[in-house]
């Protein structure tokens, strides 16, 4: 085809009739010039004008709904219903938070997972599970990670080898949860197989839930954050200290829901609620930790 198209030779390009190029040639709501009475359309112009109307209508397809999926955290928790963003929290692990960003069934996905071989979280599993997508991850918060015991340790656990003693009952996550991923990497470092620990029949699905059930006597140890083990009273032996993020695709960060979210956790009350719960650095939330 010519640089420069006539309204029939546009028209049979992008499959439209006569009558409906000229409307929109008229309305100027696509590259096209009128010349000594007649209509061309740049076709170059046009192709670009066609590819961007393609990227509009799959923008406007894809936009996720206002879930924040992924892993608990009561931190984030409390900051959604405080800040008033609007955004529904759907639990149940970092793996399925990523498989709902990848599905578009998110608006973002809270992510703390380690890659044992670089030591680096959140970013190489994104890298692996939404290859090529514009992903970006802000930092919510640094936690620590360990084992949660009963007050006053009376059984002197001291390390992660500890939970293969014959007869503890140890309160597991569910296996997406990054939670989970952890302790295993934690458990193989010391030369454990996950058939050596005796954990409770049903998994704990939240961070609360696992201190729930230590400090309710049904489990002897959990693995979890220290925040849920002040709250309840109990020990904690600290093991890791992890980096949480937020994960969402670059143009979901400019919606009010999450602009709602991260302004409110510059506030003082957040501060002071997270020095409260204890177990938190926020001194980088907000944070871009990567961009791919």
């Amino acid at each position: 085809m010519p640089d420069l198209l006539t309204l029939k030779e546009a028209a049979a390009l992008l499959r439209l009739s006569e009558r409906a190029l000229y409307d929109l040639a008229r309305a100027r709501r696509l590259p096209a010039a009128q010349l000594g009475g007649k209509w061309l359309f740049p076709r170059a112009q046009l192709d670009r004008w066609l590819v961007a109307q393609a990227e509009v209508a799959e923008d406007a397809q894809a936009a996720p709904p206002p879930i924040l999926a992924g892993s608990h955290d009561p931190l984030l928790d409390w900051a959604v219903r405080q800040s008033g963003c609007g955004l529904a929290l759907r639990a149940g692990g970092s793996l399925d938070g990523l498989a709902a960003l990848q599905a578009g069934e998110a608006v973002a996905a809270a992510i703390h997972l380690l890659d044992p071989d670089s030591g680096r979280f959140n970013e190489p599993a994104v890298r692996d599970l939404l290859a090529g997508q514009p992903v970006v991850g802000l930092t919510w918060a640094w936690r620590d990670q360990g084992l949660l015991l009963a007050p006053g340790n009376p059984l002197g656990i001291r390390a992660v080898a500890d939970l293969a003693r014959p007869g503890l009952r140890v309160i597991g996550r569910q296996p997406r949860a990054g939670s989970h991923v952890l302790l295993m990497h934690l458990l193989a470092e010391a030369g454990l197989l996950l058939e050596a620990i005796g954990f409770l029949a049903e998994p704990a699905l939240a961070e609360d839930e696992v201190a729930a059930a230590v400090a309710e006597r049904r489990a002897d140890a959990g693995f979890g954050i220290r925040a849920e083990a002040a709250a309840r009273g109990l020990d904690f032996v600290p093991l890791v200290r992890e980096r949480f993020d937020l994960a969402m695709r670059r143009r979901a960060y400019f919606e009010p829901a999450l602009q709602a979210l991260f302004a409110f956790a510059r506030s003082t009350a957040f501060a002071a609620r997270a020095a409260r719960m204890g177990g938190y650095d926020i001194s980088e939330t907000g944070r871009v930790a990567f961009n791919l």
